[in-house]
């Protein structure tokens, strides 16, 4: 589970990074003030739709094929066999 919150979390702090290094390495403002001036809405917007996009394509392309049986993890040998959909 806390791998998924650290993707997402990534994924809505992308465009953020990515226009403090821009704004850095095109030597437009320094540092400290690279955040006067930024177009938040626009980079929280555009963090959301990549969190929603890429949600979505995890969504449709993970998982088991629909109809499928869950079959539950179990112990075989002294070792725990994941669950699985077949």
């Amino acid at each position: 589970m806390l791998r998924v919150v650290l993707i997402n979390i990534v994924l809505f702090a992308l465009p953020f990074l990515l226009y403090a290094a821009y704004m850095m390495l095109a030597k437009k403002v320094a540092a400290a003030n690279v955040w006067q001036g930024a177009p938040v809405a626009w980079l929280a917007g555009a963090g959301l739709g990549l969190l929603l996009i890429a949600t979505a394509l995890l969504i449709s392309f993970s998982g088991g094929a629909p109809g499928g049986i869950y079959h539950p993890p179990r112990m075989e040998d002294g070792v725990i066999k994941p669950g699985t959909i077949d």
